[in-house]
């Protein structure tokens, strides 16, 4: 019989490429999501293969379903769409957790969490260990989602302490590529957008400060490889550990587009961390993984992929997905 494999937030930038990748190696895949930030059409071409099924189903109410792996993916990700319904994005993260905890439990089912960078808040570690414990505001704007994957954390390990749940936890660092929604308020979905329109390219702060962006391909093959290998519970940080600054990314993307695109500046948000960039020595050990995709190439795919949709078929799934709530409009771009 073919592997049962469940996908929460399957039809997201990063759920979308997960079950192009376990349809193809022939696992039946479950893709539930309730679409609130994501769109059916990334998953569309999938609803034509026998081994992929779809179900519209929100992760903070019970369900019961009968599968041998779990990817928990589900999460609005950009900060002006979990920061729009704050108490939702709590539930989302720590419901979601105890509902798929709890499919897994009663089915002796092993388990992927997507975690984040943003446990390390605004990090005083530099680049950041698995074994830093972070630097975050747990009243800011951004707490519903960096303490809920907090949270979330907790209860993986509770759940494998307790009950012997089979979990795997990676910490995901700035992912980028096809299927990104352009208004999800992302700096690298935001400047190729601007770029390609012509646009200034908006930089908070004085761009200086740094991420560090993986494609979305060499993400997809470290989180298959921590539910492959015997032993990577983790947590492990999955991310490209090559750093850039806002400046640098602005500049490659108008270099790419051939915009001619100039760049406008302003105010830093509160709470945006002024560096990211993940250490990948565990992941490398223990999954032999690390990113092959430079910034360029990736960019160069995800550019190609914005030019071929329709921007008119997409609009912002949140009324304020430029960013942050009032009073800080302009929001959390560098995320």
């Amino acid at each position: 019989m073919k592997q049962r494999t469940l996908v929460t937030g399957g039809a997201g930038l990063i759920g979308s490429h997960l079950c192009k990748k376990l349809v193809d190696r022939g696992e039946h895949v479950i893709c539930l999501d309730n679409l609130y930030t994501s769109r059916k059409e990334t998953i569309d071409p999938l609803l034509e293969r026998d081994n992929f099924e779809f179900v519209l189903h929100d992760i903070t109410k019970p369900i019961e379903m009968k599968v041998d792996a779990i990817y928990n993916l589900a999460c609005p990700a950009a900060p002006g769409h979990y920061q729009y319904n704050p108490i939702k994005t709590m539930k989302t993260n720590v419901l979601g957790a105890i509902h798929t905890l709890g499919i897994a439990k009663s089915n002796h089912a092993k388990i992927f969490h997507a975690s984040t960078s943003e446990v390390y808040g605004n990090p005083s570690v530099h680049p950041q260990p698995e074994t830093y414990f972070g630097n975050v505001n747990p009243i800011g704007l951004r707490a519903c989602y960096d303490e809920g994957k907090r949270a979330a954390e907790t209860l993986m390990f509770d759940y494998h302490r307790m009950h012997g749940v089979d979990i795997r936890l990676g910490r995901i660092f700035n992912t980028y590529g096809p299927h990104m929604h352009p208004y999800d308020g992302r700096v690298v979905s935001n400047f190729i957008r601007q770029a390609l329109a012509g646009e200034e390219l908006t930089i908070f702060g004085d761009g200086l400060q740094t991420r560090s962006f993986c494609y979305v391909d060499d993400l997809i093959d470290a989180i298959v490889l921590m539910m492959d290998v015997d032993e990577a519970t983790g947590p492990i940080n999955l991310g490209n550990p090559d750093e850039c600054t806002m400046i640098d990314l602005a500049n490659a993307v108008i270099e790419i587009t051939g915009s001619s695109s100039t760049l406008v500046t302003k105010p830093l948000p509160a709470d945006d961390p002024i560096k990211r960039q993940p250490d990948i020595s565990l992941a490398y050990s223990v999954l032999a993984w690390q990113p092959t995709i430079t910034l360029k190439q990736g960019l160069k795919k995800t550019i190609d992929w914005f030019k071929g949709i329709d921007l008119d078929q997409w609009s912002p799934p949140t009324p304020n997905w430029q960013g942050g709530l009032a009073p800080n409009p302009e929001g959390n771009m560098t995320t």
